[in-house]
């Protein structure tokens, strides 16, 4: 299986995150929030977006290393999740990164996402 990051599992338009924005779904955590929208019939596949302001993180080392981590989780678990279109950002401001909290509240947020996403 090819667990790659490659463009086809990214959100890259500024309309794909305005429909998930649009969708108004979400699943909040401590640090995360979790925007998803079922992908369309005929898609099998996963898609990441991130989002991750100056207000947040001030350092680009931070907003880097934040956005690294989340990319790296998703990678990794994209293979179990459903059809659907996924938008990470801060609902925080951090006090510090640390990636081992950020990679286990994606990978519990993940988990939360209802398993029979339906398109409505």
């Amino acid at each position: 299986m090819n667990q790659s990051f490659a463009r086809i599992y990214r959100l890259t338009k500024t309309d794909d995150f305005s429909s998930v924005f649009g969708f108004r779904k979400a699943i909040r955590g401590k640090l995360i929030m979790l925007h998803y929208q079922p992908r369309g019939e005929g898609f099998d596949d996963a898609r990441l977006g991130l989002v991750v302001g100056k207000k947040q993180l001030k350092k680009a080392v931070d907003r880097n290393i934040f956005k690294r981590v989340i990319r790296e989780q998703f990678r990794l678990c994209r293979a179990g999740l459903p059809a659907v279109d996924l938008v990470v950002r801060l609902a925080v401001k951090p006090v510090k990164t640390n990636r081992k909290i950020i990679a286990d509240e994606f990978l519990s947020l993940v988990k939360k996402l209802p398993r029979q996403l339906s398109v409505k």
